[in-house]
């Protein structure tokens, strides 16, 4: 009889927000992703596969925690962990130049229209620019999810971005999407979410905790961008 799982669904670390290229971790990222793969090597935790998506930051995000960890077997790339083009959502919604604005003001006027983008995408009334409809987006994670019930039975690491790990918590709970955009919101960098797993369902065990940065001295490392 094949024992339960535990997949653990990791958010990238900080990337480059406001940078020509996004797609790059930052300096505090590679440290917040080493650190983590030295929470999991202290407490002796080896997995059974690791999972990423394509982009660059979750290649780079791996890389960087298995320096922390040390021994894990070779990342397997699903193209389903990719995240959603944010760009795209906000254009569907916003006509035009974004304003100029200070950079705290031009982030919050971001994140207002993403959330705006998300929501339309979500419900089918806007058609983002090269990119799937939700319910396909959703199918790609979901065909993630039914590989690991299928394919394991020990720790499974999976490296992704908010969007996939926050639809995928929102499936296994079967909540609105007004919950997923809010769960969505709150991830923070390399942000833990555990998911216990058999063959036949996953089980949410926790969600967005930072266990590696559990002290004031890493405060600092906190971010959500």
């Amino acid at each position: 009889m094949r024992r339960m799982g535990t997949l653990f669904l990791v958010r990238h670390g900080q990337a480059s927000f406001g940078a020509a290229d996004y797609d790059q971790l930052s300096e505090l990222g590679e440290r917040q992703c080493r650190r983590l793969g030295e929470y999991f090597g202290l407490r002796g935790r080896r997995f059974q596969a690791v999972l990423r998506g394509s982009l660059k930051r979750h290649e780079q995000s791996v890389a960087a925690l298995l320096q922390g960890l040390g021994d894990a077997p070779p990342a397997a790339v699903h193209p389903g962990l990719d995240e959603y083009d944010s760009g795209a959502l906000v254009r569907a919604v916003h006509a035009g130049p974004m304003p100029q604005a200070a950079a705290a003001d031009a982030y919050r006027q971001h994140m207002r229209l993403l959330r705006q983008g998300l929501a339309a995408w979500m419900d089918g009334s806007t058609c983002p620019e090269g990119m799937p409809s939700h319910a396909d987006f959703v199918a790609g994670i979901v065909a993630v999810l039914d590989h690991v019930r299928s394919s394991y039975d020990a720790d499974v690491l999976m490296m992704s971005s908010g969007g996939p790990i926050s639809n995928a918590v929102g499936h296994v709970l079967g909540v609105s999407a007004g919950v997923v955009i809010e769960l969505n919101m709150r991830l923070r960098n390399t942000a833990v979410t555990e998911f216990s797993f058999n063959p036949k369902r996953h089980v949410l065990h926790s969600f967005n905790h930072l266990p590696h940065l559990d002290s004031a001295e890493f405060d600092r490392w906190q971010t959500f961008s």
